[in-house]
């Protein structure tokens, strides 16, 4: 039997609501213009039909033109003066108007998961912006207030410890204390699952104490922590446009460079976007990356490869930062390095075919009661 379901990915972008008995059409319509009223954002989305029934909301075609040409988000913040660094609630606004805004359809079962994702999104921001990292691609080392170890099960939270509490112990170094050693994959892991869990705190907090009794007996890490609290928006076929970010967004770079990214930690870089046209610098919280800067200095780990002891090769970060410092006061070689880094990246197995930029983005899952799809095991 065919499968008569609609294909979200045929109405274009902007927000999806499926008729279903936790987002009917007209009520949903209703429960989201209150919402963008509440953020001063009347106006700021239409409806589209959808074939049999649903909602569709997007931006107006004069609004996406004006503040997301070609679905260039890093300068909306900038083009409606919005103070999404000391003001939440212009954090909200920016990522509400860049999802209304995207090139391909966000499908949430109900308005109250798109608050909650919205929420989420300032959450992981906030949390970015205020992480102070030491890189290391090996070290194991966290608070032991919060957290014990050991090869089989990672990082697990101590009995009686809350997970928030934890995960800000181990990201948010207090004033003048050393700060933790950490991978860019597992400290984008450690902010995004922050941000959650301040979620679930607020709208889920039977799953939030689940989560921490799993966290309690073995870590969620690597490919079960994306299949168990992320979701994948664009794919290979239908790339996400090179420009397009939300806040809140996990974005991988890819280091396309062979030698290189066979130093370990350096097969390319995991960011948190925070909006504004700028990533979260986790090993120097006070210099968030440009999307321009980034690439360049990707593109400079080739140039600092060293021989180490035993043979084990590593990456001279002062050698990094002196040559794109060089890039900088070299307007043309810059714009040459973007040319070459500042697209695709090439299919697994052929990273040099390509530049360093992914084409999917990923964000939290759904976190309500009764429409909830966060997945992980309870062992």
């Amino acid at each position: 039997m065919p499968d008569a379901r609609p294909h979200w990915s045929t109405y274009g972008g902007g927000l999806i609501f499926p008729d279903s008995p936790a987002a009917r059409p007209g009520a949903a319509w209703r429960s989201v213009q209150n919402w963008l009223g509440s953020l001063g954002l009347d106006g700021c989305a239409v409806r589209s039909p959808v074939a049999g029934a649903g909602l569709h909301l997007h931006l107006p075609d004069d609004l996406t033109s004006q503040w997301v040409p070609g679905w260039d988000t890093t300068g909306l913040a900038q083009r409606l003066a919005l103070d999404t660094a000391h003001n939440p609630t212009d954090l909200e606004r920016e990522i509400a108007l860049a999802l209304l805004g995207g090139p391909l359809p966000v499908v949430f079962p109900s308005v109250e998961e798109l608050m909650s994702a919205v929420r989420m999104r300032r959450y992981i921001v906030e949390a970015a912006r205020r992480t102070v990292l030491a890189f290391h691609p090996r070290d194991s080392r966290r608070p032991e207030a919060y957290w014990r170890h050991d090869e089989d099960n990672g990082f697990t939270l101590l009995p009686g410890r809350r997970l928030v509490d934890a995960l800000r112990a181990a990201t948010q170094p207090e004033a003048g204390a050393a700060p933790w050693a950490f991978s860019c994959s597992r400290a984008t892991e450690y902010v995004m699952l922050l941000g959650i869990a301040q979620e679930l705190a607020h709208s889920h907090a039977p799953l939030l104490e689940r989560l921490e009794q799993r966290c309690a007996r073995r870590a969620i890490r690597s490919a079960e922590f994306q299949a168990a609290f992320l979701r994948e928006h664009g794919s290979v076929e239908a790339p996400l446009p090179l420009h397009y970010y939300v806040p809140g967004d996990r974005v991988w770079f890819c280091n396309p460079d062979a030698p290189s990214s066979d130093v370990a930690g350096y097969e390319g870089s995991w960011l948190i976007y925070l909006g504004n046209g700028r990533f979260g610098n986790f090993w120097k919280s006070d210099a968030p990356y440009t999307l321009a800067g980034k690439c360049t200095e990707l593109f400079h780990w080739r140039h600092a490869v060293r021989a180490g002891a035993r043979g084990i090769a590593w990456i001279d970060e002062d050698e990094v930062a002196r040559r794109v410092r060089a890039t900088v006061s070299r307007p043309e070689e810059g714009r040459a390095i973007l040319a070459s880094m500042m697209r695709l990246r090439g299919p697994q197995g052929a990273r040099t075919a390509g530049g360093c930029l992914d084409a999917t983005r990923e964000a939290p899952r759904w976190v309500r009661p009764g429409t909830h799809d966060i997945r992980f095991t309870d062992t």
